[in-house]
């Protein structure tokens, strides 16, 4: 029972553990918040003393005014707490002594004001100084931990209950300083005792709320960081292209979302990988697979394609599939040709190079997802993917490194010189398809 209450008060617990790449970011948001509080203190600080500079003074025969002093030294205390929050030098204990003595400047000012005018103590109790309180009471938000707002909440309805104690003992001048009638109440120095119960409560309300409100916040912040950083670690896993297509569906996606558009698949293999796998031991391996996918991905971005999957050794690249490509066959054979121009001389582990062998195909393909409710691939499918896998295994044969369907090469139109390398019926298919090499 009390686990709902609190679920449904503060929202949803936050996880047991949060990774100190999540937590160290939002302690240093709350400490460069204090720097803010600062500044706005002292712009408070100004604005007051500005206020009282151009307000005619009403007490008479007094030379005791406190507020020029309480101004100066809050002034200074707020410089010098200024100064340490850009020093980032201000310890949680030394915040709550902050707030402390916030409170208690604001106090005495408040205390202050009998001698100033030279009446009863209770007739600072309505003295309209008190609203300070609340934006004291608020600032403290802009750091946004609940616990220093309820600590300032405290120390003023402490405050506040201290001031009335000592307005009800002292006596001076009044008989009966407690009074039920609310408009001797306002005529008078007396004191009605529900009417400070009320501020303190207001206080302590109006700090309740606020708290309540920093923690749903607080959660809420926690959850969108992590949601967010996820998010940025995952990306790295899937294409940008793929990230901002389930970022931005109205709907969370499901497997079997889908959608059919015209679209180029290039397959790509590294000739003689086997042999090259026997030669090197894992370190080695993987630091040659990272180098050379690294200048691959260049190649592929450089033209507007995405990868949709790393298959071994092998990539599968998409053109119009994730992200708008209108020119898609051309983009693909300009792709598989850089990559034979740069990536087939340039020497990698043991100094030979890593010769790609590509195939190309376009179609109406299927692109959408693919796989069960908690495990999705954002993938393409269909008759001309495959061809376009069988191109790539069929360059051994044609003693070649681009092999190209039909479909491509009439799309690409005169942007090339292609020669034919005959109709072939590849495995599991019963029609001839025609066979292209792109001339360099």
């Amino acid at each position: 029972m009390w686990k709902k209450i609190t679920r449904f008060v503060f929202g949803e617990p936050l996880p047991d553990h949060i990774p100190e790449r999540i937590s160290r970011p939002i302690s240093e948001h709350s400490i460069s918040s204090e720097a803010l509080i600062g500044w706005a203190q002292i712009m408070l600080v100004v604005f007051l003393a500005v206020l009282y500079a151009a307000t005619p003074k009403t007490s008479q025969g007094t030379s005791f005014t406190p507020v020029p002093w309480a101004l100066s030294v809050y002034f200074s205390f707020s410089v010098i707490r200024l100064i340490l929050a850009y020093r980032r030098f201000i310890p949680r204990g030394g915040m709550l002594f902050s707030i402390m003595m916030d409170m208690g400047l604001l106090m005495f000012l408040i205390w202050s004001f009998h001698l100033q005018y030279q009446q009863p103590a209770a007739f600072y109790l309505k003295a309209p100084t008190l609203l300070y309180v609340f934006i004291f009471i608020a600032l403290r938000t802009l750091r946004f931990e609940a616990k220093y707002v309820v600590a300032a909440g405290m120390a003023a309805a402490g405050g506040w209950l201290l001031l009335l104690y000592i307005a009800l003992k002292d006596t001076s001048g009044i008989i009966d300083p407690i009074t039920t009638d609310y408009v001797l109440y306002m005529t008078s120095n007396r004191v009605l005792i529900g009417a400070e119960i009320d501020k303190v409560i207001s206080i302590l309300v109006v700090t309740a709320i606020l708290a309540v409100a920093l923690v749903r916040a607080h959660r809420l912040l926690i959850r969108s960081v992590l949601d967010n950083v996820t998010a940025q670690d995952l990306s790295r896993f899937v294409s940008p292209e793929v990230t901002k297509r389930i970022i931005d569906s109205e709907e969370q996606m499901q497997a079997g979302d889908r959608e059919i558009k015209p679209a180029t698949a290039l397959f790509t293999d590294i000739e003689g990988f086997s042999g090259i796998s026997e030669r090197l031991n894992p370190e080695q391996l993987m630091s040659l697979l990272n180098k050379y996918l690294s200048q691959v991905s260049t190649i592929i971005d450089s033209h507007n394609g995405v990868i949709s999957q790393f298959i071994g050794d092998g990539i599968l690249i998409t053109f119009n599939a994730a992200s708008t490509n209108e020119d898609h066959a051309t983009s693909a054979i300009r792709t598989a040709q850089d990559i034979q121009q740069q990536i087939n001389i340039l020497p990698f582990e043991g100094g030979s190079p890593l010769k790609t062998r590509c195939g190309i195909n376009s179609g109406d393909l299927v692109v959408g997802m693919v796989g069960t409710k908690d495990r999705l691939l954002y993938t393409i499918h269909g008759d001309d993917v495959n061809i376009a896998a069988r191109l790539e295994q069929m360059n051994k044969k044609f003693a070649t490194y681009i092999l190209i369907g039909e479909n491509t090469v009439k799309l690409a139109g005169d942007e090339f010189q292609f020669q034919h390398l005959g109709q072939i019926t590849m495995r599991g298919r019963s029609s001839p398809t025609g066979v292209f090499t792109v001339k360099a």
